[in-house]
């Protein structure tokens, strides 16, 4: 099967070839490559996507139509069947994935041109409230924390945002953990959250605050969140070697995905914990940095913040809280890097303390919108 690259990330060039893709009657598209790519895929392919990830490695994730069509159908025995709203870029597997559902089922996407901004996302939210036979037709969208982060801003001085907001039958969030106060401030607005669990690799989100979607498995192996069921990709395009590391059939012939997530399922819900491999030893001390960074986001001001790891000439390694100006501003740097650091120390222990807090005018992101934290980290040793 013939795999077409797509230069750029339009989103109605994207919805054209992969409508064809998933009928069957057009070539795989390769989205994001970065590489020269091979001329053919394996037949049944739609798309390989390519993502840099946190870590700045590229890999090129093969997904087929059977497993973006079971995703699909898996969403909409969850939260319903509607209408789909794209925020996120199409090249992005939750964006990817609000055209998949859009073209399963047989519905135009409404598509935001330009960037996201809380007007044009509410501009077009609202132009979607409609009927059917004296029936509200449903309506769904799809975005990161930061996104909503940015809505709920703005709903506070604007009641249409507010709105908008409301009129969604559902608002799927994922890509990142979404912060507790930003959750707790959707639920005052009335919005419906639906935090949602997974990678390109599953093909998006296959876990719905906490539980899967039908079909899906979920064990956890060593302490590692392992993902298995019709939503899987077939690997990575050109590394054997990776597909084999990550992808593994059990003993009954099942072939799950190791997520490299730490996690513990409790009364049947999946409780992420962070990386497993996202750990500093400072002081000869193991200190993951996703849970020290759970708990500086619980900080007021601190919300969207990001935890990384330096070089230390004392401790080997140490955590440094990343923010960006504005709401961190209404209170001190001093004042807040201590309430993290206090923070840090009551749920963890004084070694896992944070040493510094600084601020920048931008978050670095990645094109999902989650935080680049490999730039991130580079732009802070660099202040050394």
């Amino acid at each position: 099967m013939r795999l077409e690259p797509v230069v750029g990330d339009d989103p109605r060039e994207i919805l054209r070839g992969l409508r064809s893709a998933i009928h069957g009657a057009g070539p795989a598209l390769g989205l994001g490559m970065v590489r020269a790519v091979p001329g053919a895929v394996r037949a049944g392919t739609a798309v390989v996507v390519t993502t840099s990830g946190s870590t700045g490695v590229p890999k090129s994730v093969i997904l087929s139509r059977d497993a973006l069509t079971a995703s699909a159908l898996a969403t909409f025995a969850r939260v319903g069947e509607g209408a789909w709203l794209l925020a996120l870029p199409a090249s992005y597997v939750a964006g990817l994935q609000v055209l998949v559902r859009s073209i399963v089922a047989d519905r135009e996407p409404a598509i935001l041109s330009g960037a996201f901004t809380p007007q044009s996302f509410t501009a077009l939210a609202l132009t979607m409230v409609s009927s059917r036979g004296g029936v509200r037709v449903p309506t769904y969208t799809s975005l990161v924390p930061a996104q909503l982060s940015r809505l709920l801003d703005a709903a506070e001085g604007d009641r249409s945002v507010a709105a908008a907001i409301r009129s969604f039958e559902a608002i799927l969030v994922g890509g990142q953990a979404l912060p507790p106060v930003v959750l707790e401030r959707a639920h005052e607005v009335g919005a419906r959250i639906v935090r949602t669990y997974g990678s390109t690799e599953t093909s998006g989100g296959c876990v719905y605050d906490g539980r899967p979607l039908d079909g899906v498995g979920i064990r956890i192996l060593d302490g590692e969140v392992q993902l298995a069921g019709p939503t899987l990709a077939d690997g990575y395009l050109g590394d054997t070697d990776g597909t084999e590391a990550v992808f593994r059939v059990d003993d009954h012939g099942r072939r799950w995905y190791r997520t490299g997530d730490a996690g513990i399922i409790e009364d049947g819900i999946l409780r992420v914990k962070g990386r497993i491999d996202n750990v500093i030893v400072s002081g000869g001390i193991n200190i993951s940095l996703d849970r020290v960074e759970r708990i500086v986001r619980s900080v007021p001001g601190l919300s969207g913040a990001v935890v990384i790891g330096v070089p230390d000439e004392r401790w080997g390694e140490a955590s440094v809280v990343v923010a960006s100006r504005g709401e961190a501003l209404r209170r001190s740097e001093s004042v807040q890097l201590e309430e993290a650091r206090s923070a840090v120390a009551a749920e963890i222990g004084a070694h896992a303390r944070p040493t510094r807090l600084v601020l920048v005018d931008e978050l670095a992101t990645l094109p999902s919108g989650k935080p680049d934290r490999e730039a991130i980290r580079r732009a802070v040793t660099a202040l050394h």
